[in-house]
């Protein structure tokens, strides 16, 4: 009796075939992704994670809901600036340098390099923080250890590289899912939360609304995306504007995938960092953190060693991969502003001046943890300027996108525009708010 057509037709074998196509078709999935899932990975840096601790310590449960009502407004805006990347064969600001008077140009470059230098800093010291915390080493020496490190690796390998390191780094974050869920929180509260929107009239409250929004739709992302679009193309030997200009729908459908699938990742991150603060810290009236490594410390004793251990590594993971971006989007900004060749395709004797301004923004954040500043207000200040930045450059972004002369008939459709302004107007709300309240307090 042929026993091989009943074994191919058994339960177990049925399971495993679709074990099987299910891995193909994630690699498949997986490899496809890039610069959308690196972007939206590294936009949960130690600052930011930093930023959704307190906000967990500070309100509990109650902002949950921002990360459902942000991912919409930073998922369209990113998928601008891909859009931009690809069919203009240029970076954001080089399509600023063409299409607007260089004060506009020189200023924003100058706002986002200001709250990048402050963001390295916040993500350099909260890197060393944790580390310190998990050797006993003093994190005065672990600064300039990450720093060297990360200017060495974005010096000495090519964007490839870069790229694929980048791509494994996103994989440290789902440690704060992890970490949630054993943080063990009251999923009906949780719910609630998540769909029910309570907003507070306070200067705390605003503060703290307006730092998320700055830290979930950063304005160094704007660049750093619509870069690595160019980058991509460069690493495929597209070296001129003229050979990068144009994208099929077949690009864009892809770059839209990839975008989206970072976006959400990215707020998914967001939303159980905060969750496990309200379940651990808040709900044991520990509102008053003010650092990555005081959550970290609080988790031990509250959430037991392996939330400790989770949240810490996830910390570190996310600054490799955060603190590169921040640098880098430095580099690409003056580089396209001031029309200098700009690529980390490009090996350093050839770009030198994108690469010494990685270097400056790096030691220029060194300096400043070593300066004394208070890590808290870091944190507050660039959540400000990117608070201040972000209105104006998501307006020019919006109608850079939607402008045929610039795009053809690429540009935004009625859905991405809408969504753009509201963004843009809500953004600015925020920070206005904000900006009343601390002077009435």
């Amino acid at each position: 009796m042929d026993l091989e057509p009943i074994s191919q037709k058994s339960p177990a074998a049925k399971v495993a075939r679709r074990v099987f196509v299910l891995q193909g078709r994630f690699r498949r999935f997986f490899s496809n992704l890039g610069p959308g899932l690196i972007t939206g990975a590294a936009d949960d840096d130690p600052s930011g994670i930093a930023t959704y601790s307190i906000t967990g310590a500070s309100f509990g449960y109650a902002p949950l809901w921002t990360a459902v009502f942000s991912f919409p407004l930073m998922a369209a805006i990113q998928i601008m600036c891909a859009r931009l990347g690809m069919v203009t064969g240029l970076g954001l600001a080089g399509v600023i340098r063409v299409r607007y008077p260089r004060w506009v140009l020189w200023g924003a470059c100058t706002l986002l390099v200001i709250a990048n230098i402050f963001n390295i800093a916040a993500d350099l010291g909260g890197m060393a923080d944790v580390t310190g915390l998990l050797t006993g080493v003093r994190p005065l020496y672990w600064k300039p250890v990450y720093a060297i490190v990360l200017v060495w690796l974005l010096f000495q390998t090519s964007y490839r590289l870069i790229a694929r390191i980048f791509k494994w780094l996103t994989l440290a974050l789902f440690a704060y899912i992890a970490a949630a869920f054993l943080a063990h929180p009251d999923w009906p509260t949780v719910l609630q939360a998540t769909l029910i929107p309570r907003v507070q009239w306070s200067a705390a409250y605003w503060a703290t609304l307006v730092g998320i929004l700055g830290t979930t739709i950063s304005p160094y992302l704007f660049f750093w995306q619509a870069a690595e679009e160019v980058e991509e193309d460069i690493a495929l030997g597209k070296s001129t504007v003229a050979q990068r200009e144009g994208a099929s729908k077949r690009e864009l459908r892809r770059s839209r995938t990839d975008v989206l699938t970072g976006m959400f990742f990215s707020n998914l991150v967001m939303y159980f960092i905060i969750l496990t603060a309200a379940a651990t810290l808040h709900a044991h009236g520990k509102t008053n953190i003010s650092t990555a490594r005081e959550a970290a410390e609080a988790l031990r004793p509250l959430a037991g060693a392996g939330a400790y251990w989770l949240f810490s590594l996830g910390l570190i993971g996310a600054g490799m991969l955060g603190v590169p971006v921040l640098a880098g989007s430095c580099a690409y900004a003056i580089a396209e502003a001031a029309d200098w060749v700009g690529s980390l395709e490009v090996h350093p004797p050839l770009a030198h001046g994108f690469y010494a301004v990685i270097a400056i923004a790096m030691a220029l954040g060194l300096g400043l943890d070593y300066a004394g500043l208070n890590a808290v207000k870091m944190l507050f200040w660039s959540a400000v300027l990117n608070g201040a930045l972000a209105p104006p450059l998501l307006i020019i972004v919006v109608l850079l996108t939607s402008r045929a002369d610039v795009m053809g008939d690429r540009r935004n459709g009625p859905l991405l525009r809408w969504l753009g302004w509201t963004c843009a107007v809500v953004m600015l709300i925020a920070t206005v708010i904000m900006l009343v309240t601390a002077c009435a307090a």
